[in-house]
């Protein structure tokens, strides 16, 4: 059996001008998961990412709470990127604007109508630039090439949370709704564990932030 450790992204700049850059809470969360790693003596043989910035920020926090670096040292899978949630929201806002949350909406009625946006998204009913099928061919390309490591490696993937949505529900078998319910869920740099052979993928826990469920850090635990 070989393992490999699903990681979303720390806190990324929500309502910002540039969403694609860590806040200083996800260079927080990133740098003490990697601590707590090097704590426990886990370290790494293979070190995949995105190449969205976020991705790259989130691995580099990481390796510096671990104590060493990932310059290159690491493999970007563009495949790992996230699907363009403003896409997907844009285009469900045009189908159903009477849906659409108000001026001073909540972020979590932005999540709500995101949802809804991927579920008319994987129904067909709205057409944002990348398709349904696109997303999930390329997610599935990602996971071949993460398990394309030896027997007894340990590979750490960080990736964003409807991509690493999209992976589970393939590998756990659910139906596409799967996809948008996991994806509300995922914490910033929620671990999930996962071991795999040639004949099996099995999960074994899901969105663990053990680094920071604590006193002194749960206020660190967000979800965007």
């Amino acid at each position: 059996m070989a393992e490999f450790i699903l990681v979303r992204h720390g806190q990324a700049s929500f309502g910002a001008e540039d969403y694609d850059n860590l806040s200083d809470t996800g260079w927080q969360q990133s740098r003490w998961l990697g601590e707590y790693w090097r704590d426990k003596g886990i370290y790494f043989d293979r070190l995949i990412c995105g190449n969205l910035t976020r991705h790259r920020q989130t691995l580099d926090g990481i390796c510096q709470g671990l104590g060493n670096s990932s310059e290159n040292s690491h493999t970007v899978l563009p495949q790992l990127n996230e699907f363009d949630f403003l896409a997907v929201t844009q285009c469900y806002r045009e189908r159903y604007p009477q849906r659409a949350p108000g001026a001073h909406a909540s972020r979590a009625d932005f999540y709500r109508f995101l949802k809804q946006g991927m579920l008319a998204w994987a129904a067909g009913e709205i057409s944002p630039v990348e398709s349904w099928l696109h997303f999930e061919a390329r997610i599935a390309d990602a996971l071949k090439s993460i398990c394309d490591s030896p027997k007894g490696s340990r590979t750490l993937v960080v990736s964003s949370g409807g991509a690493i949505a999209m992976m589970l529900t393939q590998i756990l078998g659910g139906p596409v709704s799967t996809v948008a319910n996991l994806n509300m869920q995922i914490q910033n740099t929620a671990v999930s564990r996962l071991f795999f052979s040639a004949e099996n993928i099995s999960l074994h826990s899901f969105n663990h932030v053990p680094h920071l469920d604590w006193d002194g850090r749960r206020e660190y635990i967000t979800y965007s």
